[in-house]
């Protein structure tokens, strides 16, 4: 089983932009190391007779058919806009 290191997970959390005293790190090291192998205990598992699944229940794609239905017209819509302008809705920049 492998572990993983007060580095590392120094490591991570720098690249997630967190800062951490050396409190936490020892915490979160304990912590995600318990997880690692509580994740690693399943490779001792059987699965040879075990199917293959991408879900544990069997259910199918429920998505409706793509039918092109008429929208609503363009004076209702930017009646509900706080601002327009030439037929757009108008909203505040975001990017210089």
């Amino acid at each position: 089983m492998s572990d993983i290191s007060k580095e590392q997970v120094k490591h991570v959390a720098n690249l997630a932009r967190l800062e951490m005293n050396e409190a936490e790190v020892e915490k979160f090291t304990t912590q995600l190391g318990n997880i690692i192998h509580l994740a690693e205990s399943l490779n001792e598992l059987d699965t040879k007779n075990v199917e293959p699944t991408t879900h544990v229940l069997e259910i199918q794609n429920v998505m409706r058919d793509d039918i092109v239905e008429k929208g609503l017209p363009r004076e209702e819509v930017l009646k509900n806009a706080p601002d327009h302008q030439d037929g757009q809705i108008k909203v505040p920049t975001i990017i210089e």
